[in-house]
């Protein structure tokens, strides 16, 4: 199945941690391995005086959508450990956004839709997003 994701970062080397991201989410992959422009953006849902650069990626995998997310879990700790000091809590504890090394999303998977307490699918307002949005028609996908 096809998977289209989104990795961003806006602490640190924003450029290397993603690309860092995105060899090890390449090497998930099982056939199709694209990716988009790098693209900057303000951050949403909070005020930081810190860009964000996005990329949107496109895999095949055989995961399971949840399989997939605990995977991509594992890429953001392994990531965010090899550049963060202090971790890549992407949350406040009272649940607002905050600053963050690394962020990868499942935007799509094929046509499915997954609602749980762990994982929607399509991503919540995905389309409100302009760093979701452009990296995503750059690879093609309509919106």
């Amino acid at each position: 199945m096809v998977a289209h994701l989104n990795i961003g970062s806006n602490l640190g080397d924003s450029r290397l941690i993603i690309e860092t991201a995105v060899a090890e989410v390449f090497a998930l992959s099982e056939g199709v391995r694209r990716r988009s422009p790098f693209y900057e953006s303000e951050p949403w849902g909070f005020v930081s005086p810190n860009r964000f650069l996005n990329i949107g990626v496109e895999i095949s995998s055989r995961l399971t959508p949840i399989e997939l997310l605990h995977a991509l879990q594992g890429i953001e700790r392994l990531v965010a450990d090899r550049f963060a000091d202090l971790g890549n809590a992407h949350r406040n504890p009272d649940g607002s956004y905050s600053d963050r090394y690394i962020d990868i999303d499942i935007i799509f998977y094929g046509n499915l839709a997954v609602d749980s307490p762990e994982l929607t699918i399509p991503h919540p307002h995905y389309n409100e997003r302009d760093f979701v949005v452009h990296p995503l028609r750059a690879l093609g996908h309509r919106i």
